[in-house]
C-alpha cells in the first residue's frame, strides 16, 4: 500500500497563491532556498506535505474541466471556510453538495485557476 502523499499546487504568483492558501487553510508556506530549476516553496499543511511551484505551461482555457489530480481539504466549517475562499479571490466551481451519510463536498478556484476542493464530514448530510 502506498500510503505517503505529497501534493503540487501550480501556481502563476507565487506570492498571491502563498496568501492565499496561509489564509484559508492556516498552511505555512516557505521558500525552499535550494538551487531548484523552478521557483518552488514548500507546503506544511499539518501532517502532509506539498509544494507551490511557478507554474511550467499555460492552464486549460475556462471551461474545459481539469487536467491534474484535484485534492479536497477536510474543514471544521464548510460555510465559513467557502466564504473565506470567496473572500480572498476564489471562486466557486461546483457549491456545496450532499455525499449522503459522509460529508459535504465542494468545488472552487484559487487565485491561480486551480481546481481544489474542501469537505465537511457529517454522517447526517443528505
Amino acid at each position: 500500500m502506498n500510503g505517503h502523499l505529497y501534493f503540487e499546487i501550480h501556481a502563476d504568483d507565487l506570492d498571491r497563491a502563498a496568501k492565499f492558501y496561509s489564509t484559508i487553510f492556516r498552511w505555512i508556506v516557505d521558500e525552499t532556498g535550494e538551487d531548484l530549476p523552478v521557483e518552488y516553496r514548500r507546503i506544511d499543511a499539518g501532517g502532509t506535505a506539498g509544494g507551490l511551484l511557478k507554474r511550467p505551461a499555460d492552464i486549460p482555457p475556462a471551461e474545459c474541466g481539469v487536467n491534474a489530480f484535484v485534492c479536497s481539504i477536510e474543514v471544521d466549517d464548510f460555510d465559513q471556510t467557502a466564504e473565506n475562499i470567496l473572500e480572498n479571490g476564489g471562486k466557486t466551481a461546483l457549491p456545496k453538495f450532499a455525499v449522503p451519510g459522509v460529508c459535504w463536498q465542494g468545488y472552487f478556484i484559487d487565485t491561480e485557476g486551480n481546481t481544489f476542493g474542501i469537505f465537511q464530514v457529517d454522517e447526517s448530510a443528505k
